[in-house]
């Protein structure tokens, strides 16, 4: 029974056609597209694909841009497009958002993949999970699975943006991380990549602190692999958890 995974986030549609809906499932097909481009998809990189027998994704993009993909899958797929909302609970994890339907999808199906993972690996422990994209997210999870709250901040090129458009002659840059920058384009880059790694130890610590004991630590998305070497504590980088935490409800669900 093929399954369609998709996740809708800011900038890209990413997309990854698995044997089946459930975690452990082997990759067919995967690939990803610019927002401006989702009408390509059809004949484009799905022309070849298989027809799944379901599809289970998440989107953080609005809903013409949701109804955008919805045609390209009916055009293509003989297949019902669903998307997760989060609700107070699933597949272990129970919402501690005020509001738990306003809380970000792929925030929610990322913490729900980086929990199957850790219960994988081992015993139940506290969680910190990092997604680094347009946005950043840093999520807050206990032992007993409940998600205790999170942080959004600006992603590393909305940061740069914003000191471009408001300060005059800085421009943005290709710089490197450094400790001590002696140049403008390593001071942006150095500082927007601090920024992100001081709010990421900051929940660290309050997780710790809170909970007892030192977290298992998850980072993904696009960007991660540029965090990575500047956390102060060691992450596991995990290069598709969305796409691990739609596989999870999926197979929660039945398919």
């Amino acid at each position: 029974m093929t399954f369609l995974a998709i996740d809708i986030g800011n900038t890209r549609l990413k997309w990854a056609l698995f044997e089946a809906g459930r975690p452990g499932a082997a990759l067919l097909a995967q690939g990803a597209e610019f927002l401006d481009h989702i009408e390509r998809l059809a004949d484009g990189p799905w022309a070849a694909l298989p027809a799944p027998d379901a599809m289970l994704g998440c989107v953080v993009a609005g809903d013409a841009v949701r109804r955008r993909a919805e045609e390209q899958i009916e055009e293509r797929f003989d297949c019902t497009p669903r998307w997760v909302v989060s609700s107070a609970a699933e597949a272990g994890l129970t919402n501690g958002y005020d509001h738990p339907t306003r809380l970000g999808s792929d925030r929610w199906v990322a913490m729900i993949g980086a929990r199957h993972r850790m219960l994988q690996q081992g015993r139940a422990r506290p969680m910190v999970v990092v997604m680094i994209g347009t946005a950043v997210t840093v999520e807050a999870i206990d032992a007993e699975g409940r998600f205790l709250g999170g942080l959004i901040l600006p992603g590393h090129g909305i940061m740069l943006r914003a000191l471009e458009s408001g300060t005059a002659g800085l421009h943005v840059p290709t710089g490197e991380v450094r400790e001590f920058p002696t140049n403008t384009s390593d001071a942006l880059t150095s500082g927007g990549t601090y920024a992100i790694a001081g709010a990421v130890e900051r929940m660290r610590q309050h997780v710790q602190s809170h909970c007892g004991e030192a977290p298992a630590c998850y980072m993904t998305g696009g960007a991660g692999w540029k965090m990575a070497p500047s956390m102060a504590t060691a992450f596991e980088l995990v290069d598709g958890l969305i796409m691990d935490g739609l596989l999870v409800i999926a197979a929660q669900r039945g398919g």
